[in-house]
């Protein structure tokens, strides 16, 4: 055979050693790794920086980069050549995600009930499912699920490692991609690297951050914020059987990893390997802003850490292109962007990041009725590369954290901890008028933050809503019920629209696409005690999935059918492809929240009214923005927009209006 194509500065014995590992695979694979090493040969070297010799650890890698090639299925093979010719496939208007708890989702509670229930993922237009972390966690408490201890095995309740991969092949099937959860920051102190350090092995001693005394943890902790000031105050524990004080940034159980050790790097890059012969599409990449600690600062985001997911990107994209990352990073926007690559990085990194402030901030906007603030807050994000993707969302599993800046607050005349306080009164029902039915999560009195949990659904007030409906006893009282709830379902799916309209993938949280609402029995298992959350992680009501689809005029079917929509209409407008950016747009009317795309095929306008009043938009306003209504059409709708005898464009109660070219 002719010699591989490999990069010249790969040292002789590594491409020796690597050649031998191939020489069972035909050519044409051999020749396809060959050439993935020399484009990324580069990247992995640089992003290896922070260890003293970077192309002896990236030979090392190189080496379990092949071994995993070696072993993955053909199908993958394939798959992996379909997305280097396609490398936007996530970045397109087809793309909608699902987020679920697999046992809670499918009745019966394993991974094969997900196979089982995909067509109700199609439906609703799903082609990327985030199923929460289902590798082997320890006992609870277990962080729900974040404190692994097996990262190559599943949860037994939910069924085997075959299970997964049979469960990604199906769901490949209908052109759905599977995302996962793999923790960086830390693994349970039940995992065998740390059961290793606690029988005294130095070699997995070195895989934590281990000292006899509080000297330096004490030093570290000058600078260190705490995660969970009430539930896990400290970011060390001591460990008698480890015999010194461990690195715990979330929980006691949960030790951080050492990444300055490369031997941790090799390690968590080989998980990836092998989950990614699973058949897993994207790995979101849990707490990896921790992942590297320096002396005198908070330890995140530190540059090092995306050295290190380039290099972990770079190892991915020569055994396993069609495989994405998804940094979990809930930090400001200045920070943010660099997870999605800046400067050095750019293009180089994580290929998604969680768009938390959109979501706060279409609360706000809800509650307040006043776009301003979201307006100023969101035009602030530097440009990410058009490589790739925010994830959007209205909900997740986690709580709200109201992430309001104060200097954005007093750039529109709002004072930041006031408004924080009325949306914590607001979603919580506390507040006069308010129908939301929040709970109320981690209350510090020493700041007053207040965070906030419950479902969309809740959260919108259809639940109360529903009950006026259901205790109407006159025609007067029905029809004021009945409003009620359809506001709340109007409030709902307005919340949807951004969230679809903003671009990259927006991902509905399982429930809300039939307008479940908060779980009242989330307290009765033992191990959700304390912990609210878990009123909007309820299992997905069946029943309710039926009513949906078997009577469109009822709220859920409203609901459900509103989210099909949003998903047929998303897929055929060019204008919502990643590549191209949303921008925010200050509108004449501050009950009116406006997104501007730009796009060769022309401007997409975005109108949104977060009040139940009715709204206009001056006629001349919306020529400034590129779209001249006598040629506009409301793609919502398919018609030309409602106009008033001005020639303004009307917008009903919490109605939502996408304007393009006809």
């Amino acid at each position: 055979s002719r010699d591989l194509p490999w990069p010249t500065d790969l040292p002789a014995s590594a491409r020796e050693r690597l050649e031998r590992t191939l020489a069972p695979l035909p050519e044409h694979r051999r020749t396809t790794f060959a050439l993935r090493v020399s484009r990324w040969w580069a990247d992995l070297v640089d992003g290896l920086s922070p260890y003293p010799d970077p192309p002896a650890v990236a030979a090392r890698v190189l080496e379990l980069a092949a071994a995993a090639y070696l072993e993955r299925e053909d199908d993958l093979h394939l798959l992996d050549e379909r997305r280097s010719l396609e490398p936007d496939w996530f970045q397109r208007p087809g793309v909608v995600g699902y987020a679920a708890y697999a046992e809670r989702f499918a009745p019966e509670g394993t991974l094969a009930g997900v196979a089982r229930h995909a067509d109700h993922l199609r439906q609703l237009g799903v082609t990327y499912l985030h199923l929460m972390p289902l590798l082997q966690p320890r006992p609870a408490p277990n962080d729900g699920g974040y404190a692994v201890a097996d990262y190559r095995r599943v949860r037994e309740d939910l069924g085997t490692m075959a299970d997964l991969r049979a469960l990604t092949r199906a769901l490949r099937e209908q052109g759905i991609s599977l995302c996962l959860d793999l923790v960086l920051n830390h693994v349970a102190r039940e995992h065998e690297w740390a059961q290793a350090a606690r029988a005294g092995d130095e070699h997995y001693r070195r895989y934590f951050h281990v000292y006899p005394d509080r000297t330096v943890p004490d030093a570290y902790e000058a600078t260190l914020p705490e995660v969970f000031p009430d539930f896990a105050p400290g970011s060390f524990t001591l460990d008698e059987e480890l015999d010194g004080w461990v690195w715990t940034t979330f929980n006691s159980y949960q030790w951080d990893l050492a990444w300055e050790n490369p031997d941790v790097f090799c390690e968590i890059a080989d998980v990836i390997l092998f989950l990614a012969n699973q058949g897993v599409e994207v790995l979101r990449l849990d707490a990896i802003a921790f992942i590297w600690k320096r002396m005198g600062t908070a330890c995140q985001n530190e540059p090092e850490v995306h050295q290190l997911t380039q290099a972990l990107r770079a190892v991915s994209r020569i055994t396993a292109p069609s495989l994405v990352f998804l940094a979990e990073a809930i930090v400001g926007p200045n920070e943010l962007v660099h997870y999605l690559g800046q400067g050095r990085h750019h293009g180089k990194v994580s290929d998604l990041a969680y768009h938390n402030s959109l979501m706060v901030q279409i609360w706000s906007m809800l509650a307040s009725r006043d776009s301003r603030l979201a307006e100023r807050a969101l035009s602030r994000f530097p440009q990410v590369p058009s490589t790739s993707a925010w994830i959007t969302y209205l909900r997740c599993h986690d709580d709200i954290g109201w992430a309001i800046d104060d200097d954005d607050a007093r750039s529109v005349m709002v004072d930041g901890w006031a408004h924080r306080k009325f949306l914590s009164d607001y979603y919580s029902g506390e507040f006069e008028g308010s129908t939301a039915e929040g709970l109320v999560f981690q209350h510090n009195p020493a700041t007053g933050d207040r965070r906030i949990s419950g479902s969309a659904a809740s959260l919108v007030g259809l639940g109360g809503a529903l009950r006026r409906l259901d205790a109407a006893v006159d025609e007067e009282g029905f029809e004021e019920a009945a409003q009620a709830v359809d506001v709340a379902v109007a409030r709902l799916l307005l919340g949807y629209a951004v969230v679809y309209g903003w671009g990259g993938i927006p991902v509905i949280w399982s429930g809300d696409e039939i307008a479940q609402l908060n779980d009242e029995h989330w307290d009765e298992v033992p191990e959700h005690d304390g912990d609210n959350r878990w009123a909007h992680r309820p299992r997905l009501d069946w029943d309710c999935v039926e009513e949906a689809r078997s009577d469109p005029g009822s709220a859920v079917g409203r609901v459900w059918a509103g989210m099909q929509h949003l998903a047929r209409v998303r897929a055929s407008l060019p204008h919502l492809h990643a590549s191209w950016p949303a921008e925010t747009v200050a509108a004449p009317d501050p009950g009116v929240f406006v997104v501007l795309r730009r796009h060769p095929v022309g401007p997409m306008l975005q109108l949104y009214n977060v009040t139940e009043q009715p709204r206009t938009v001056p006629a001349w306003w919306v020529r400034e923005q590129g779209i001249n209504l006598d040629g506009a059409v409301d793609a919502l709708n398919g018609f030309p927009p409602n106009l008033t005898d001005d020639g303004s464009v009307y917008l009903s109660t919490y109605q939502p209006v996408w304007l393009v070219r006809r």
